[in-house]
């Protein structure tokens, strides 16, 4: 069991037992930890102490995330802010494969595929030639069928199985405020309709530690009456985490479900939106 399977199994207990607001004792005995050990790992994990972590999931956290939510997008598409949440921004440039390129389904390219861990547990990454093409988080533990699952969406493509680009490209992907203030770049390539690309390309703009309603994210790729077909768009993100779909939510400030689980999608706006200090 890794660092997020546990801090996990945390935060499930805490959704069933939330009346009783769980103390710090309550948590070590559920995880079988000292407390001294339960504050370690919890804020290793998160930067920050449980207490000051599990705010930052409440569901008043996220309407207010979305109260400013279309003001918040629509700031960052005209003057790209810089995320809350980081020293750094990582910047994502979004390529999209024509029509030639999606029938191809990669023929002729190498894929560097392999596993690697992260915050949110393992991870099957796929790196082409025009960037990261496939992140997905695996499963249950189930490698087989996340290596699949890239197979599948890349058919014709060599895969080259080994997981130091993977380990390389989640150091990017997952690093933390005060680990590194220096600019990350990362280039991402989709297969996608235009339609899906406009959304993820949207999805970019949303700030980490923000949220965003699928009403308003129609709106700002200007189909304002398609929230329903941009919700079936975020559904088909092909790039988990690197492009945001866990930061959208319900226009009621409902979280909602989440591909990779609704827990994980829980974790990661916590995650995001709390700001790292050093910790004992």
């Amino acid at each position: 069991m890794n660092d997020y399977e546990r801090v996990a199994r945390i935060i499930r207990y805490l959704d069933e037992n939330h009346l009783e607001q769980p103390d710090l004792a309550d948590l070590a005995a559920h995880a079988g930890l000292s407390r001294y050990h339960l504050h370690r790992l919890f804020s290793r994990w998160a930067g920050v102490t449980p207490k000051d972590f599990l705010q930052s999931l409440t569901l008043a956290h996220a309407r207010e995330g979305l109260r400013q939510g279309e003001s918040v997008l629509d700031a960052t598409f005209n003057t790209g802010l810089s995320s809350p949440g980081r020293l750094h921004d990582l910047c994502v440039t979004l390529a999209a494969a024509t029509p030639g390129e999606i029938k191809a389904g990669g023929e002729g390219w190498v894929i560097e595929a392999g596993f690697t861990d992260s915050p949110f547990g393992w991870c099957c990454v796929g790196l082409g030639p025009r960037g990261v093409c496939h992140l997905a988080f695996v499963e249950n533990g189930d490698r087989e069928t996340a290596a699949t699952a890239l197979a599948g969406a890349w058919p014709r493509a060599h895969l080259h199985w080994h997981n130091a680009p993977a380990r390389r490209i989640a150091a990017q992907i997952f690093k933390r405020t005060g680990e590194d203030s220096s600019p990350a770049g990362l280039r991402a390539f989709v297969r996608g309709t235009p339609f899906q690309v406009r959304v993820w390309r949207a999805l970019l703009a949303v700030p980490p530690g923000s949220v965003v309603s699928y009403g308003h994210l129609a709106a700002a790729v200007g189909q304002p009456n398609a929230a329903r077909a941009v919700g079936t768009a975020v559904g088909a993100n092909p790039l988990a985490f690197l492009i945001p779909c866990h930061r959208v939510i319900r226009e009621t400030g409902v979280i909602g479900q989440y591909r990779w689980g609704h827990e994980r999608k829980r974790l990661m706006l916590g995650w995001e939106s709390v700001a790292p200090a050093a910790v004992a």
